[in-house]
């Protein structure tokens, strides 16, 4: 049986299809999905038009960086999609790591799936899903990953690979992160593996322990940073007597 979506399979399973410009791969991918593609493929797009992050923030899309998004089909009972960022986010730490100077800066997760050099921002992700006019769900997987280029103005620190140390193409990059989602998506196996993802996260993971603020839609809350629990979310001790946990929010060190 192939790998529908996110369990068992190889990477015979995937399929990869580069474009030179697009409005935006994720966009791309829903698009084929809504005419009938059964998942699985890539995207990839020297130059994005329209490229979008979370929360619907425009995302820096020069040429020289790596723009990818993986159209999954079904990839996981409902119940069990909330662990597939911490997935998303191990697996393409495992890809920046191959290519980084052995004695280079620190490559760490950020919550829930930034990925950062020397504590700055390297790469975003987005997830986007959509369920189709037959029936099925699609999910799609976004990520952006500076490697020679960055923006002058963002909310958080930036930096790039090449700045960073790293001599790598967006072609050479994107090889590996073809292999470590499909490895990483294997070990997930549309969720049930989630326990060894979140082991793999922790072990990557920027400032547990340390005091943070997350920035959520109505108000900010500051605290330790406890880790996350079996769902994925974060847990912020903020020194009452309940552990605070939080699905979504922007998280500011220091």
């Amino acid at each position: 049986m192939g790998l529908e979506g996110g369990g068992r399979g190889s990477l015979d399973d995937f399929r990869h299809v580069a474009l030179n410009e697009v409005g935006s791969t994720n966009s791309e991918c829903l698009a084929r999905a809504r005419e009938g593609d059964r998942g699985n493929l890539w995207i990839t797009a020297a130059r994005q038009t329209g490229g979008r992050g979370r929360r619907g923030r425009a995302w820096f899309s020069e040429p020289g960086n790596l723009y990818a998004s993986l159209l999954l089909i079904e990839p996981a009972p409902i119940e069990l999609l909330h662990s597939l960022p911490l997935a998303v986010a191990v697996a393409v730490h495992r890809a920046i790591r191959k290519v980084m100077p052995l004695a280079g800066a620190p490559v760490e997760i950020k919550w829930p799936n930034d990925i950062l050099i020397d504590g700055k921002k390297t790469c975003g992700i987005l997830l986007e899903g959509e369920s189709l006019a037959d029936g099925r769900r699609a999910l799609v997987i976004g990520c952006g990953i500076n490697i020679a280029v960055m923006p002058d103005e963002a909310l958080y620190p930036v930096t790039s690979l090449r700045n960073e140390g790293a001599s790598v193409s967006p072609d050479e990059l994107f090889a590996h992160l073809f292999l470590t989602m499909a490895e990483t998506l294997s070990v997930w196996d549309q969720g049930r593996g989630v326990a060894h993802i979140i082991d793999q996260w922790r072990a990557a993971a920027r400032g547990i322990g340390e005091t943070i603020k997350v920035n959520l839609p109505d108000r900010s809350l500051s605290g330790r940073f406890a880790g996350i629990d079996q769902d994925g979310r974060l847990m912020l001790d903020t020194g009452s007597d309940t552990m605070q946990t939080i699905a979504a929010g922007d998280v500011f060190f220091g």
